[in-house]
């Protein structure tokens, strides 16, 4: 992919588009990496939010990397030969032929509307995203280890707790959002009640224990446990907000990396565990899926602005409505400071969510997101490019580019 900026679209048409270059790109007078006075002090406000990225992560990242990036750097498509990659859901898709039944028969329940409830959103219609992840890390894994070709069957089950845990954190999600519709269809709690929900989302999380009881494995036990923790305390985090812009962005990021990334890297570490007993590989299974999974959050809150709610099988600008000041958000209010007053009151006040909305459109804010979605996956990319190369190795490192192009 490009390192060019993306624009934003209007209804459902988002195509990347020219756009002059930025600071340090080709093109541009000046070696990588410098700015010009002008340039340095337009871009300081953008400094200052993604300090708290950089601090965080200081050994993945320095400000100057962070800013300046080659599309050569940022190229997801082709491997260092030339070669395309394997299509990453294709080679994953083997080892999760009957994924969804299988997740039924976990689901052991008598009555006729809990397991109506519970297998509602088992229906094979989602787009199975964290189980591919799982079972193609699990495979490059074990090549990378002992050229095993190989899934061994507790790291296949390790996909299917990832999709039942990632489900019912869903359920429970609609339930405190009030949420209408999910994957084009009502919500559980819109057909059954909020109550009910709830309760259909806690059986999904036991049945999901049991499997992952069933392993054997205390250290992945430990690894996944700790995923159920991180959704809780996200979730707090997302009744909360920050005053300080700083403060808020980093705010911004931890609550994205526990809402939804933690179950990404978590499970992509315990098959490692459970494929090969090297711990630099644990740490880089761990380390891609923290990486795409912030990406894949990252491009979702875009896409509550820019795609139209057919496309997302949910209402768009969901977020505004929720209160939730997103990546695109934050970065609208260093162009339109009066946004911040709007932010503190969770866009509560009649007409504030079309003023942010509008506010986030005439601004770079989803440009922005986007380019910040692009150095998280191509951190994902550096990490996953340090095992043997293997074709789920490399469909990996498309998913990467699959993450950043998606529109749903």
């Amino acid at each position: 992919m490009a390192s060019g900026w993306w624009p934003w679209r209007r209804c459902c048409s988002w195509r990347p588009a020219a756009r002059s270059p930025g600071p340090g790109s080709p093109g541009r007078a000046g070696p990588p990496g410098t700015l010009s006075a002008a340039d340095a002090g337009a871009q300081m406000s953008y400094f200052n939010l993604v300090k708290s990225l950089t601090s965080a992560f200081p050994h993945r990242y320095s400000m100057s990397r962070f800013h300046h990036m080659t599309s050569a750097a940022c190229c997801c498509s082709k491997t260092q030969s030339g070669e395309k990659y394997t299509d990453p859901f294709k080679l994953g898709w083997r080892d999760l032929n009957g994924l969804y039944e299988d997740i039924r028969k976990e689901l052991l329940i008598s009555t006729t509307e809990l397991k109506e409830m519970s297998e509602y959103y088992f229906d094979g219609k989602g787009k199975a995203f964290r189980p591919i992840i799982v079972v193609l890390m699990a495979r490059a894994c074990n090549i990378h280890h002992n050229n095993s070709r190989d899934v061994q069957a507790s790291q296949r089950s390790i996909a299917l707790i990832a999709e039942m845990i990632h489900t019912a954190s869903l359920v429970h999600d609609d339930v405190l959002d009030d949420a209408s519709s999910r994957r084009g269809k009502h919500t559980v709690n819109k057909i059954w009640g909020e109550q009910k929900a709830v309760l259909a989302g806690d059986l999904i999380l036991s049945a999901a224990s049991i499997a992952l009881a069933r392993i054997g494995n205390t250290t992945v036990i430990s690894i996944l446990t700790q995923v159920i923790e991180d959704l809780v305390r996200g979730e707090f985090l997302q009744l909360g907000s920050k005053e300080n812009e700083n403060e808020r962005f980093a705010h911004y990021l931890e609550k994205t990396f526990k809402k939804t990334a933690s179950l990404i890297a978590n499970s992509c570490k315990a098959v490692s565990v459970l494929g090969c007993p090297d711990p630099v590989v644990h740490e880089i299974a761990y380390q891609y899926g923290k990486n795409v999974g912030i990406a894949f959050q990252l491009i979702d809150d875009v896409l509550d602005f820019t795609s139209c709610s057919d496309q997302m099988g949910k209402p768009t600008s969901a977020d505004l409505k929720l209160g939730l000041a997103t990546g695109p958000v934050l970065f609208a209010c260093q162009q339109f400071p009066e946004m911040n007053a709007m932010i503190m009151r969770r866009f509560s006040l009649p007409g504030d969510v079309d003023r942010a909305r509008q506010y986030v459109l005439q601004s770079d804010g989803v440009q922005q997101t986007t380019y910040l979605a692009q150095r998280y996956c191509h951190e994902a990319v550096r990490e996953i490019s340090k095992l043997r190369p293997s074709p789920e190795r490399d469909a990996l490192i498309q998913l990467s580019e699959i993450v950043l192009t998606r529109d749903k």
